[in-house]
């Protein structure tokens, strides 16, 4: 697994890619604006260039880019609704412009219509944006929710039905929130556990179509449907819910990023949450099975 983590932008894009590999990183996932807000600025062209030869002269593997707060594309409101779908779309292009494979998204909430009638909204939501952005080579991934109130996809169930319905497969895929899977009851700490887990995912999902992970412990038990995070081995899941992960050949060429607590001194707990990872791995990182797709940073042909 290519180790990561979310490296914030304040400083500039390109500076978030020398700041992750700075401390270890060897993919980084960021936010493409501020997520507490709808709208932004474009990104001026210069800047994605710069990104994107800050990714190539830094070595990572991979990138991501983590949509912002707000949207709901379940939302029952219409108002809501087109605003979150127009948000959707804007973010796509942005981590297009970026060269970034994949943009994760929360799903959603029901607000009370039902949990058939919010997957269909997302659905919809998604073949809009789809629609809207033809060629993109971006993938939307939906990342699995704790089970907190009526957000959706806190099962693999849930997560499979939407990718069973959109119009274009190509352009979707999951990720997977450790803490998350771990609060909606999931509990994949043994060698029999983790294997179980794997092979419901694989049922449902399908692992082809997992290209990510948050790798993240659990402030909450096991089945708190709390989202809320911890550093690694600190909380619910300890080290050996992270154990099967970081050792599984079939995530050898996949990015897991950190989104655990910062403290005072900046980066540091993500730097030592990195090496707690790495520990846990107990053999040569092998090579990525044939089959996988996996989300390296694409570099366009245009690009020097």
């Amino acid at each position: 697994m290519w180790l990561g983590a979310h490296i914030g932008i304040a400083e500039g894009l390109p500076e978030a890619v020398v700041t992750g590999h700075e401390i270890g990183c060897e993919a980084i996932q960021i936010f493409s604006k501020s997520p507490q807000m709808w709208g932004s600025a474009p990104i001026d062209p210069a800047v994605a260039q710069a990104f994107q030869e800050a990714v190539r002269r830094e070595g990572l593997h991979s990138c991501a880019v983590h949509q912002s707060y707000l949207p709901n594309l379940a939302s029952p409101k219409k108002a809501l609704l087109t605003r979150s779908r127009k948000t959707f779309v804007d973010e796509l292009r942005r981590a297009e412009q970026l060269a970034v494979p994949a943009l994760i998204f929360h799903p959603g909430a029901h607000i009370g219509e039902g949990v058939e009638a919010g997957l269909r909204r997302i659905v919809e939501s998604i073949d809009w944006a789809v629609g809207e952005t033809p060629g993109l080579a971006c993938r939307a991934l939906l990342e699995n929710a704790a089970g907190q109130g009526s957000t959706l996809g806190s099962t693999f169930e849930e997560l499979a039905w939407v990718l069973d319905h959109v119009g274009d497969r190509k352009r979707v895929g999951v990720a997977i929130d450790t803490c998350h899977l771990f609060a909606s009851g999931v509990d994949f700490r043994t060698d029999e556990q983790y294997a179980a887990m794997i092979a419901h995912l694989d049922a449902t999902v399908g692992l082809r179509d997992v290209l990510a992970f948050h790798l993240n412990d659990s402030k909450g038990p096991l089945g708190s449907k709390v989202d809320r995070h911890e550093n690694i081995g600190k909380g619910g899941l300890g080290l050996d819910g992270f154990r099967g992960l970081v050792n599984d050949a079939r995530w050898a060429s996949t990015p897991g990023y950190l989104e655990t607590p910062l403290g005072s001194d900046g980066y540091g707990a993500y730097q030592q949450d990195l090496r707690t990872l790495r520990s846990l791995i107990t053999r040569a990182p092998p090579r990525a099975p044939k089959g996988r797709r996996t989300a390296p940073h694409r570099v366009p042909a245009s690009a020097p």
